[in-house]
């Protein structure tokens, strides 16, 4: 009977779940996204022919904002570039993880565009011996998404993990023989909803990246079959299937990756959009990948970020429900009189362990919100004088492409201007009367990618920005750090 109840007991603890990760940092709930983010402004690493601004120039010019709970970094599209570069921004999160489950939907993304390299990726201090993953990464009309990991010496991918993409290179180390300078381990997808024109056209999709001591694996969903608990906050990536891409091997993740940031870039040419202008289709464009990007502003009025939401989780620990330790505590109870009475010696070991096991499920764990980041003073910016001068990215060609439907994601009308959830297109939405109400699928495409308002921005009249652009631009600093990206 003893054992029977704690079989019992035990499979019905089993039916309740586990909180394999627990919500650690939202960076899009509250409205404060650039508060958490370091606005980059040295001169770019890549030499891309770039203006990394600062804060309080980018929002004077319409390059960033926040509307209705959406994250949007722009570049200049109304004036020609000046020869610092086309003004951009460059931002890195204030708080760093070793580990994690990171989590963004992306509405749109700057990529599939001649003379463009942007990105969304992880980076350590010390680079590259604190490592950098590279989740979202393309040039020029590259038609799907590269995802890369650079690394010291030590560390190498398998090719015959299960994944649903393919690998490129296995050495991520950036001096490894036989491959590029700085090629890193990278996996390639032939999927064009991933990247750029593809998936801007499918209404973007969902990135989640998972880092653990074993292995880096990176899942991408695309819009309209992004999984339920990814829009409800409570993340499995047990459920989710085959990952895009998987990073293990013999490469002590653990000790390789530490202390990175969240980075988000949008340069243009440099090391590697730059050096491969002349074989791709661009080349028609102009003579030059600079000469394009320069003299040619409204082919850049496409060429931002839209974030939904980015999200960092951190493992949990095991919870059961307070009704199964109620019953799983009644029959342990009664087995343990049972047996007790009935033969001390011989019930005393199994009591005992089930005693251990009950008290180790007894209380559901703490979940409390990490610690905040370290206030911007605090910080100190990684060391970047490993990284070789002569770097070069140049091992991959780039295709056009452009593909098919269109779906929405719209916000819903609060208090404030908090986190907007993802809808599917089966889902309604109740709105302010000013607003159009009906399913996702029934609000046009232009509409939920860029809110109300942000049509205008960088196309107000060059006359009001030109004079305190020029003193910007004569005063910006070119302090750049060296190193791929950093």
């Amino acid at each position: 009977m003893f054992f029977s109840t704690l079989l019992t007991g035990v499979a019905l603890m089993s039916t309740t779940g586990w909180a394999q990760y627990v919500l650690e940092d939202d960076y899009t709930a509250n409205g404060n996204f650039f508060d958490q983010f370091e606005f980059f402004n040295g001169s770019d690493p890549t030499h891309g022919y770039v203006d990394y601004v600062e804060r309080e120039y980018a929002e004077s010019a319409g390059l960033i904002g926040n509307d209705y709970g959406k994250v949007y970094m722009g570049v200049d599209h109304t004036n020609v570039a000046s020869k610092a570069g086309r003004p951009a921004v460059r931002v890195e999160s204030t708080k760093t993880y070793d580990s994690g489950l990171i989590v963004i939907d992306i509405g749109h993304m700057p990529g599939g565009i001649c003379g463009t390299w942007p990105a969304f990726w992880m980076l350590g201090p010390n680079w590259p011996n604190n490592g950098e993953i590279d989740i979202v990464e393309g040039v020029n009309s590259q038609s799907c998404n590269d995802m890369t990991l650079h690394t010291g010496p030590g560390c190498t991918i398998s090719r015959d993990s299960e994944m649903l993409g393919s690998v490129s290179t296995d050495n991520c180390d950036v001096n490894a023989f036989g491959q590029g300078q700085n090629e890193g381990c990278q996996i390639k997808t032939d999927d064009p909803r991933t990247y750029g024109t593809g998936f801007n056209n499918n209404g973007g999709g969902v990135y989640a990246t998972e880092i653990t001591a074993d292995f880096i694996n990176i899942f991408f969903f695309p819009r309209g079959s992004i999984p339920s608990d990814v829009s409800s906050a409570s993340p499995d990536p047990s459920s989710w299937g085959t990952p895009m891409a998987v990073f293990k091997g013999d490469c002590d993740i653990a000790s390789t990756f530490r202390k990175m940031r969240l980075v988000f870039t949008n340069t243009f040419c440099g090391d590697w959009a730059g050096n491969v202008w002349s074989s791709g289709s661009c080349a028609s464009k102009a003579d030059t990948c600079v000469d394009y990007v320069q003299y040619h502003p409204e082919a850049f009025e496409d060429a931002y970020w839209s974030v939904n939401s980015l999200r960092v989780y951190k493992q949990g620990s095991p919870y059961v429900s307070s009704e199964s330790v109620s019953s799983y505590s009644t029959s342990y109870s009664a087995s343990y009189s049972t047996s007790y009475s009935a033969s001390y010696s011989a019930s005393y070991s199994a009591s005992y362990s089930a005693s251990s096991t009950y008290s180790s499920y007894s209380s559901a764990p703490s979940q409390t919100a990490a610690s905040e980041a370290k206030p911007k003073s605090s910080m100190t910016k990684p060391d970047y004088s490993a990284m070789p001068s002569d770097f070069s990215h140049v091992p991959w060609t780039a295709s056009d492409a452009s593909y098919g439907a269109s779906a929405t994601n719209v916000p819903e009308t609060s208090g404030d201007a908090g986190h907007v959830p993802y809808l599917s297109p089966s889902e309604t939405i109740n709105v302010a009367s000013t607003t159009p109400t009906g399913t996702a699928e029934e609000i046009s495409h232009e509409s939920r990618q860029r809110p109300e308002g942000w049509s205008s921005r960088g196309q107000k009249p060059h006359d009001r920005h030109s004079e305190r652009a020029a003193k910007h631009l004569k005063q910006h600093k070119r302090n750049g750090h060296g190193g791929h990206r950093l």
